[in-house]
């Protein structure tokens, strides 16, 4: 490009495509070592401060514009990428500076040059839409152009409005008449640059009968305009869409302009379809837009050209009414508005145009003719074999489902399960939406609500191919992605039902009915102290819901859970997200609701921690002191005296049981310690039964993750596996199917991390035949064992029981490792 640009005889002209080129090198450089440097932050160079007296060259000036478009890509990773801008976006850009430098030019050049630039931008287009003996009207603003048109129908309808303005109006007040499918706004808009009233808008229905729902009921149109004109109204302008605004249909272009003819209505069409007109085969109720009034494109989307104007193209006689509507103007400032559709037009070509266009439309009808071939997948332009514009949703019929997606519907369903059932299917497809742009961002993906048929998703290539750069292969992939998030879908909504079910068979779980939410369901925990009646927040139950969140993510199932305010109050809520269909509902809940409650007790525990031991440790030093004092009755004073009562109790051992006391902190009781010692004498080593819990345990496969349901008796597994795995589930379960006590071995102790010396031991199996001990004349002061690294914290968080344990020195337990789960005092 650098050479072409040197045979260029103006030296300004070759400048300014020079200093383009690098100035978008720049951006589109700076742009990519954004992208690779991701981790680190730009300079903040966009705080506003006064403007330096030296000025500034361009490299500065241009890496300052560069910061200002990127500098928050870091703290918004989700925003849309600028467009990828090629050889033909670089042309439209280079028409702006082009028409800043042509505005210098003498009058007599500027006006030869822009007359000769607009006739040729005017000629192209209406050769290339078949637009015959049409002029064009560019301007920025989309709906501008029909705003315009209105003012060229009033100055045509009424003669004396430029001497008698809006009395004339008043006289007889004219209608403008709307698709009930139109833009969202439009009215208004033109209803403020026009100066009228609300009242001369006129929303036309629908068809409900017969065709498409999103086309216009011509029938239905001619009554109001009989109606009006009864009422000495003048009919005035008739909007037609040639692909609306959501799902791309076409009205009856044709049966509209015999309407309009008949009443001396002006005709304005409008729609993505109209770049249809560009290609060799074109559906008739398209082509009848060639026969219109007046027709408003969008070239820009399109073609891929960014900072291109739209086009109105409009048929009229009178110059002088097209100037004073706004639609000529003699300023070469205003006819240089054509000049980058004039640069990119020549840059494509004819067979560029065409081409773009008609790549657009094969991809809309790949994708329609795969979606067909999807179960569960509804696409509401199969009518419209020519529409450029795919619109689809996801729906299931399910027993006593929406009659909105069943072809005959149901009578018993009252109108608030109705609604529930809309709700939750738009829910579905709305995740559904969201993921697929996600996945495939290249495909261009919108997401809408319809009135008629909820929420769905659009794919309109004319509007998004040419700047997205999107290809058949991303439609593949659009088609595959869809594919496998099906079962999800399914299996969520199928799940739904149970999931209510199962809660509100719970104690303490509440089912929360949130319409908006794409998974299988919403449930808050209620406390103790939870007010139902209140809508406030309730800081406790947002605590709990908190632990809850943390635990059940700690489980790594295939679940998302995530916590938030309840849908019609402040409460806070768990929110489940989708599940597949081996998800088990039942142990969901219950493990929820076995957490949520562990949670809560758990916290009470924490606050009642410091009152409960005191009153424990000094409950169990009293009783302790009694037992005391009864064994120095029964055992004598000799026995008491050292060298005396050593030799009497070699002769004569006393066989007396050792007498604790283990303090639940849990229940808050205090027993005895001679089942514990008795069982670890008979016991040998074996574990105690563990404490029953609130919680169900369930004994999962290998590989299997939680919330899923078991996969005994599959055929994805061997007999042989599967026999081993059973095996060494039921051996676990026997093993483990004891109460999470405190494991206090005496003679199985070998390979144990925490066991004795053998010293210990001998002094253990001394003991247990009465043999007396120098350390029992001896007291020691109370002490408190507990390992360096256990806090209260870790306490809290323990799944075993807490105990508390008062035992007595030389006994079989002070051979034992305190464990991290118990507390021991000796004394």
């Amino acid at each position: 490009m650098d050479a072409s640009l040197e045979k260029i005889a103006d030296p300004t002209l070759a400048e300014m495509g020079k200093n383009l080129k690098e100035a978008m090198k720049m951006l589109e450089d700076s742009q990519r070592r954004t992208e690779e440097e991701n981790g680190k932050k730009l300079i903040s160079g966009d705080i506003p401060g006064p403007l330096q007296g030296s000025g500034q060259d361009m490299v500065s000036i241009l890496q300052l514009v560069q910061n200002l478009m990127h500098g928050d890509e870091d703290e918004e990773p989700q925003s849309p990428r600028i467009q990828n801008i090629g050889e033909q976006g670089h042309m439209a850009l280079l028409g702006h500076s082009l028409g800043a430098y042509i505005s210098t030019l003498d009058k007599e050049k500027l006006r030869k040059l822009t007359t000769r630039i607009l006739s040729d931008t005017i000629l192209w287009l209406c050769r290339i839409f078949r637009y015959e003996n049409g002029c064009a009207y560019f301007h920025e603003e989309e709906r501008e152009g029909l705003a315009k048109i209105c003012r060229l129908a009033i100055h045509s309808r009424y003669e004396d409005f430029v001497v008698d303005g809006f009395n004339v109006l008043y006289n007889k007040k004219p209608v403008i008449y709307l698709s009930a499918a139109a833009r969202p706004g439009l009215g208004q808009y033109l209803c403020n640059q026009l100066g009228l009233p609300f009242p001369c808008l006129c929303r036309v229905p629908c068809n409900t009968m017969f065709g498409s729902q999103h086309q216009m009921d011509v029938a239905f149109l001619e009554k109001m305009i009989k109606d009006d004109i009864e009422r000495g109204r003048l009919p005035l302008l008739l909007v037609a869409n040639a692909g609306t605004a959501a799902v791309g249909h076409t009205d009856k272009i044709g049966r509209l302009k015999e309407l309009c003819e008949q009443y001396g209505i002006w005709l304005h069409v409008e729609g993505v379809n109209l770049a249809t007109l560009a290609l060799g085969y074109v559906s008739s109720s398209v082509l009848a837009a060639t026969k219109c009034d007046s027709m408003t494109m969008t070239p820009g989307p399109w073609l891929g050209l960014p900072a291109v104007p739209a086009v109105t193209l409009y048929k009229h006689d009178d110059p002088a009414l097209t100037l004073v509507a706004g639609l000529t103007s003699n300023k070469p400032a205003d006819k240089l508005r054509a000049l980058p559709l004039w640069l990119s037009l020549q840059y494509l070509g004819l067979d560029g145009i065409v081409e773009r266009i008609k790549h657009a439309c094969q991809l809309s009808q790949r994708l329609q003719e795969s979606l067909k071939k999807v179960n569960y997948i509804k696409i509401l332009v199969e009518d419209e074999l020519s529409s450029p514009v795919v619109v689809f949703r996801f729906f299931q019929e399910l027993p006593d489902s929406d009659p909105v997606f069943k072809a005959v519907p149901v009578p018993t369903m009252t109108p608030s399960a109705v609604g529930r059932e809309r709700h939750s299917c738009d829910a579905l497809n709305r995740w559904l939406g969201e993921q697929l742009k996600q996945l495939v961002p290249a495909s261009g993906l919108t997401v809408m609500d319809l009135e008629a048929e909820g929420t769905c998703v659009r794919f309109s290539p004319l509007m998004t191919a040419a700047v997205l750069g999107t290809r058949g292969e991303d439609v593949d992939q659009l088609v595959a992605c869809i594919e496998s998030k099906l079962p999800v879908l399914s299996s969520t909504l199928q799940l739904r039902e149970e999931f209510k079910q199962e809660v509100e068979a719970t104690a303490g779980l509440l089912y929360v009915d949130d319409p908006n939410w794409p998974g299988i369901g919403v449930v808050r925990y209620e406390h103790a102290n939870d007010d139902k009646s209140s809508l406030k927040s309730d800081p406790e139950g947002e605590k709990i819901h908190a632990g809850l969140l943390k635990k059940l993510n700690e489980l790594e199932s295939d679940l998302t859970f995530k916590i938030g305010p309840e849908y019609k109050s402040m409460k806070s809520c768990l929110y489940v997200g989708m599940a597949s269909e081996d998800m088990d509902v039942a142990e969901l809940v219950e493990t929820i609701a076995a957490t949520a409650r562990e949670i809560e007790e758990n916290s009470r525990l924490l606050e009642n921690m410091t009152e409960v031991v005191r009153k424990g440790i000094q409950e169990a030093q009293a009783e302790l002191q009694k037992a005391n004092e009864e064994r120095l009755l029964e055992e004598g004073v000799l026995r008491q005296i050292p060298v005396v009562g050593s030799v009497l109790n070699w002769f004569s051992p006393v066989q007396a049981l050792q007498k604790g006391r283990t303090f639940n902190l849990t229940a808050g009781s205090l027993e005895s310690t001679e089942p514990i010692y008795v069982y670890k004498a008979q016991g040998a080593g074996v574990t105690p039964p563990p404490t029953p819990s609130g919680s169900r345990t369930k004994q999962r496969l290998p590989g299997q993750k939680p919330f899923k349901r078991s996969l005994r008796g599959s055929d994805a597994l061997s007999e042989t596996s599967s026999a081993s795995h059973i095996e060494d589930l039921e051996k676990v379960e026997r093993l483990s199917g004891g109460p999470e006590q405190i494991t206090l071995e005496a003679s199985s102790t070998e390979g144990h991390p925490g066991a004795p010396s053998p010293q210990h031991a001998s002094r253990s199996e001394a003991f247990q035949k009465g043999a007396p001990h120098p350390e029992d004349d001896h007291p020691q002061l109370l002490q408190l064992l507990l390992p360096w690294q256990l806090t209260w914290a870790q306490l809290r968080n323990t799944n075993q029981q807490i105990t508390l344990m008062l035992i007595q020195p030389g006994s079989l337990l002070k051979s034992v490792e305190a464990r991290s789960h118990c507390l021991f005092l000796l004394f």
